[in-house]
């Protein structure tokens, strides 16, 4: 799936790409994940350095009767929301279970921080975004995605978010902003 996106008056394209986890060793998985699916998606972008700076931030519905909650690994920083934020930051995750029956499904969202070029905000702002996952029953794997998110769907995660890395939190230099809707993408009004 390719997804065009526009920023900073540069055109680029996100490239996302479902797999089968063939080599869970290679991909630093346990051996339970062979056959679950992997998500991968890099960003193509002629900007490079501070103007090609970008996040991605995931929230995933993980098991039976859950609500979304932000994916980060538990040894870094869980002072923002990113799950990865680099210079055309590749994507990647690899989920997988040894419960006979489950359900995955994961938001993910590129993003960038908010203001001017080098401006530095803390304030995220959603370019575009995604959906995949899987539901296991027994041994069978049933994948979905990747599909095409819409503005609607980062909105219902800003709650969430905003409570997480906005709220009542009491360092004010912490304190995160969301930013409504896409900005400069094609899908944005």
């Amino acid at each position: 799936m390719e997804i065009p996106f526009r920023w900073w008056d540069s055109e680029g394209t996100v490239r996302v790409k479902m797999t089968a986890n063939d080599d869970p060793a290679y991909l630093g998985c346990s051996g339970i994940a062979h056959g679950f699916p992997c998500c991968k998606a890099e960003v193509d972008f002629p900007d490079r350095g501070y103007a090609s700076s970008f996040g991605w931030v995931t929230l995933v519905k993980d098991g039976p009767g859950v609500e979304f909650s932000i994916d980060l690994r538990p040894q870094f920083n869980q002072e923002h929301p990113f799950g990865y934020f680099a210079d055309r930051p590749r994507f990647f995750d690899g989920p997988h279970t040894d419960h006979p029956d489950w359900d995955f499904l994961a938001h993910t969202f590129l993003c960038s921080l908010g203001g001017e070029l080098l401006e530095f905000r803390k304030e995220v702002r959603a370019i575009l975004g995604f959906s995949w996952g899987y539901a296991k029953r027994g041994l069978a794997i049933e994948v979905s995605g990747p599909g095409l998110l819409s503005t609607e769907d980062w909105g219902a995660h800003r709650e969430y978010l905003e409570q997480t890395y906005c709220g009542e939190i009491e360092e004010a230099d912490r304190k995160w902003s969301l930013v409504p809707g896409f900005v400069q993408h094609p899908l944005h009004p």
